[in-house]
């Protein structure tokens, strides 16, 4: 009996770390870049660490290539297809997601605050120039 908790208290334990292993959903990370990027357009004197969005993107578990792969799809989409690649259909569909929450969020906010509003919530992704 004893055998069996002690493995059942394993098994979960190496469960328990596989799952917080697990990449977290790309559509999160979408959003960050987007509005990294939405930032560095939109409020005077912003700028956006690269690096840093890297290494999150590695400290979510995305596969490495996520952060251009979503860069140049945001950059597909807002062009019209002048600048950036297409992404995959999941990719654009997340990116849209992205785009329409954070309009509303300028929207709802105005833009003044949603600026200010951005310098804590993306701390260390955006700078001052």
């Amino acid at each position: 009996m004893r055998r069996v908790v002690a493995l059942v208290a394993l098994t979960m334990g190496v469960m328990a770390m596989a799952g917080a292993a697990q990449a977290e959903p790309r559509a999160a990370y979408v959003t960050l870049v987007l509005q990294a990027l939405a930032a560095k357009v939109e409020c005077p004197g912003t700028d956006v660490v690269y690096q840093d969005l890297v290494q999150k993107a590695n400290d979510m578990h995305q596969p490495d290539g996520t952060t251009e792969a979503v860069r140049k799809a945001i950059a597909f989409m807002l062009t019209g297809g002048k600048m950036g690649e297409r992404g995959d259909d999941v990719l654009v569909q997340e990116i849209a997601i992205a785009m329409q929450s954070t309009d509303f969020d300028q929207k709802r906010l105005g833009m003044e605050t949603w600026c200010e509003t951005q310098k804590s919530a993306l701390a260390g992704f955006i700078r001052s120039k």
